[in-house]
């Protein structure tokens, strides 16, 4: 196989891996606190031979994850909550603590509140947030403070990751972190609201396309080189 086959095989693999990040991009574009997630490709040059030339490769093994906020709907739920800026809820899982901008929350029948799945939304201190039984009013200020029925009860944290890049895309809008989790300095939340996903879909399916053609065109090439090999070795071997 010679250089632009090579070429042209390492770019396939990128474009792969970004058209499944686009489709998952995709489908999680009605997914409350969704961050879209981006390939970097980057180029490696390798000089071929004693001839000074140069071949160069593509690849895509690092990922962006797309910070911005996404729209802040109403709904009047007063477990429900939705950040401001910068930061993440952090949440108790089976697989470890974790961090997600999802938040749509509820106690569960211990008084803790939950996500949907059952994990544990924890407070400024790290332990989980408890809602006590009989209460008529839950008050939960820009800052993270929690009253219920006028008396103060304690404050919801807003963590981020000592290094971002150490995030790992977990399940659904969540995050594990191969480093340090610390707290946000001057969280800010609303109550009532809910995060939705930073998707764009218009632009995303359209990258999706656009990814897709240059695929197909990278498929037909290998194709064609394919064809002309084969051609070769027959006309050789007649």
């Amino acid at each position: 196989m010679d250089n632009a086959a090579y070429a042209t095989l390492t770019r396939q693999t990128g474009l792969r891996s970004e058209l499944h990040t686009l489709a998952h991009n995709v489908a999680n574009v009605s997914t409350v606190g969704f961050q879209r997630e981006a390939l970097i490709f980057s180029e490696y040059v390798e000089r071929v031979g004693d001839t000074g030339e140069g071949l160069s490769m593509a690849a895509a093994r690092a990922r962006l994850t797309d910070r911005s906020q996404g729209q802040l709907v109403q709904t009047g739920g007063q477990f429900d909550l939705a950040i401001e800026g910068e930061g993440y809820f952090l949440v108790d899982t089976p697989d470890g603590e974790q961090l997600t901008r999802s938040g749509s929350f509820a106690p569960n029948a211990a008084g803790e509140l939950v996500a949907p799945d059952g994990a544990r939304l924890l407070d400024s201190g790290r332990a989980a947030v408890f809602i006590p039984d009989g209460v008529k009013t839950v008050h939960i200020a820009p800052d993270g403070s929690l009253s219920v029925d006028g008396a103060p009860l304690g404050e919801i944290g807003l963590f981020v990751p000592d290094d971002p890049v150490k995030m790992n895309r977990a399940a659904g809008s969540r995050f594990s972190v191969d480093g340090d989790i610390v707290e946000q300095p001057e969280p800010r939340m609303a109550q009532g609201y809910l995060e939705q996903s930073n998707v764009d879909p218009v632009l995303e399916i359209s990258r999706l396309i656009e990814v897709q053609r240059a695929y197909e065109t990278g498929r037909n090439f290998l194709n064609a080189e394919d064809d002309r090999i084969r051609n070769v070795i027959r006309t050789l071997s007649s």
